[in-house]
């Protein structure tokens, strides 16, 4: 093979530009990260893009895909590694889809989310990168999630470690209750160790998956839509220690029967436990909800408290998954709402109303929108919980209701904190007609977050651009933004 010859930066083993395709190896360096978290090389001017890469690294990749304007690749050896990689520390980093940023310095996670802050903004919106501040970071690195999702399978993707042994089992063998493989949605792994949540909810998933896999009942297919074993959702108070365990299986004789003795189980090997909901769902999308659900024991929700303030959590309400960051985002968006006291508020997207009852003390009045009914349930109840009587609550898909809203007051403020896809237009169409004096939107998705910004540019302008980090050793950045109407 003839030697390595350098272009631009760029080692390619003798092969010219014109022979890149699906299955050349090529020596790269990485330049960035793209939004989304993949890394990024250029072959004069040819982007590359490839998983599992940090900044500075030199790689040798793999062509998996060619496109006219780029490729992707894999990446299959080191060949220099960078000053930003940070050895990490969970036993399943590179196989689980989860943590896909535990190889990068901290400091080095940051400084991209914000730079893809700012590059979302620039060419969405065509805002500049002057007005977006130094990213606040998250309170903790590790165990910082309180909410964690679980798959059952009964196609196990075998760890390395049983590859070794030599199982002589096929995956369709094999009972699974974890995480999925990275890239592969429909491939599930045992989970052993998780550094997101806490050291109890992994002794709580293993426990489950023992017990599950000895119930003789087999765990769902997605390719049959057959099985019993679904989903189970472990959430936390981490400033109550109330722990939530959602058990999601389908319809069957025994479920009843079978749910109540692994609830037993679990209460007796895990006093912290402090309530188990049962759900049933028949349907074939991989959601982790269920149709009717029922109280195996406690309550039926947890409690988490956010400075002076209680919430309380079920099981299917949405609430910020890291809590102690939730604190600092909300602080935020008190400090840019810039609130006197004679405000009607509107918070959009409100789930169980955290952010409307942060402000309420604030404001003259706060109204919440939300499309999941169990979540206005807990917003009410939340407002009974804290005392506060000014904040009231519509159920419905915003799009439609939201002007219904102007019915109980014309909005001074309105809060927005949508789910990733963003506002649908009709909502952007609505807040625009209402013409509130301010709004902070509140995204955890730049891209969709620049897209909704550029239909309210006209008439407003930016006044504050705050990112946060709330999913440490995960590309997701939390974003703050404050906009005045233009008088």
């Amino acid at each position: 093979m003839a030697a390595a010859v350098p272009l631009s930066g760029i080692f390619i083993a003798g092969l010219p530009m014109g022979k890149i395709v699906k299955g050349t190896e090529l020596d790269l360096f990485v330049e960035k990260l793209a939004f989304g978290g993949k890394g990024v090389a250029r072959i004069d001017g040819f982007v590359v893009f490839f998983d599992r890469a940090v900044p500075g690294q030199t790689v040798r990749a793999r062509i998996v895909k060619k496109k006219r304007n780029y490729a992707e690749a894999r990446t299959i050896e080191i060949l220099s590694q960078s000053p930003h990689y940070t050895p990490p520390q969970c036993a399943h980093f590179g196989m689980c889809g989860g943590c896909t940023w535990q190889d990068i310095a901290y400091d080095t996670q940051l400084y991209w989310k914000r730079r893809h802050v700012i590059e979302c903004l620039d060419h969405i919106a065509g805002v500049s990168e002057a007005g977006v501040e130094p990213i606040i970071a998250s309170p903790q690195q590790y165990h910082y999630r309180n909410k964690m999702e679980f798959t059952f399978s009964p196609r196990r993707w075998l760890l390395p470690e049983e590859l070794e042994g030599g199982d002589a089992r096929t995956p369709e063998d094999l009972f699974a209750l974890g995480l999925h493989v990275r890239g592969l949605f429909e491939k599930v792994f045992n989970v052993r160790d998780c550094r997101l949540q806490s050291p109890l909810c992994v002794e709580i998933v293993k426990e489950v998956r023992d017990w599950a896999e000895k119930s003789a009942l087999p765990a769902y297919s997605v390719k049959t839509h057959e099985g019993f074993w679904r989903f189970l959702v472990v959430r936390e108070g981490k400033n109550t220690g109330q722990t939530l365990v959602h058990l999601i299986t389908s319809t069957h004789p025994r479920a009843d029967e079978v749910a109540g003795a692994l609830s037993g189980r679990l209460a007796s090997r895990f006093p912290e436990i402090t309530t188990l909901i049962h759900s049933v769902s028949d349907k074939k999308s991989q959601v982790a909800t269920g149709d009717s659900s029922r109280v195996l024991f406690g309550p039926g929700c947890i409690e988490e408290t956010l400075g002076d303030l209680r919430f309380r959590i079920s099981a299917h309400s949405f609430f910020q998954t890291n809590s102690r960051g939730a604190e600092k985002l909300y602080d935020k968006v008190l400090e840019l709402g810039a609130f006197d006291g004679s405000e009607t508020v509107w918070d959009l997207y409100c789930g169980t109303g955290t952010i409307g009852i942060y402000l309420a003390s604030r404001v003259k009045r706060v109204i919440g929108i939300e499309l999941v009914e169990e979540a206005v349930r807990d917003a009410v109840e939340n407002c009974r919980i804290n005392g506060i009587g000014n904040c009231s609550f519509l159920a419905g898909d915003l799009k439609d209701v939201i002007r219904q809203a102007s019915g109980l007051g014309q909005p001074d403020v309105v809060v927005t904190d949508p789910p990733r896809a963003g506002m649908h237009p009709k909502v952007v169409k609505a807040l625009l007609e209402a013409a509130p004096r301010r709004i902070v939107a509140v995204s955890c998705n730049p891209a969709s977050l620049a897209r909704d910004l550029s239909c309210f540019l006209d008439r407003y302008e930016i006044q504050a651009i705050q990112p946060f980090d709330l999913f440490p050793h995960t590309p997701h950045v939390e974003c703050v933004i404050r906009l005045d109407r233009r008088e």
